[in-house]
């Protein structure tokens, strides 16, 4: 029989803070959204954005990497496995279903430059998270946009 393959690669921004929380056994865990975005022409012949959002896991030491420098509007690269989840709601009895990415590498774009405390910044470059940690940080353009009059209060999220 054939292997099949299970990757999901996405390149976005971060809703909202994400959620940390751990597991009874102690697993770190930390669940957020992801947005993603593409254009395309109406039928006028207008370009529209049309976003998609994403429910992402990360777990132990990528949770961590999470917790310490992913914030709402955070631009990331990610590199995952697709699962859905179903469980039975205690309320209602209904079965439910949840489709998320389960993260395998994590790399963390460009950054707020600055002091107001949101998003991570190494200087324009990027770092490249996997489940064993850091990997190497690499030099980039500077991803600020500075001198093309785009601050970080243009970005929608």
């Amino acid at each position: 029989m054939a292997k099949g393959i299970n990757k999901a690669m996405l390149l976005g921004h971060v809703g909202k803070d994400p959620e940390i929380r751990s597991t009874s056994g102690g697993t770190m865990v930390a669940s957020f959204s992801l947005a993603t975005s593409e254009r395309q022409k109406d039928g006028q012949g207008n370009w529209t954005e049309k976003a998609e959002w994403h429910n992402l896991v990360a777990f132990n030491r990528t949770a961590e990497i999470v917790r310490d420098y992913v914030k709402k509007g955070t631009q990331l690269f990610i590199e995952g496995k697709i699962q859905t989840r179903s469980w039975d709601d205690k309320s209602s009895g209904e079965k439910k279903y949840r489709t998320e990415v389960l993260i395998n590498e994590l790399t963390l774009l460009g950054g707020r430059q600055g002091g107001d405390g949101g998003g991570y910044s190494n200087g324009g470059g990027y770092s490249r998270i996997t489940p064993a940690g850091f990997g190497q940080s690499r030099a980039g353009g500077n991803d600020d946009y500075g001198d093309q009059g785009i601050s970080d209060d243009d970005i929608p999220f």
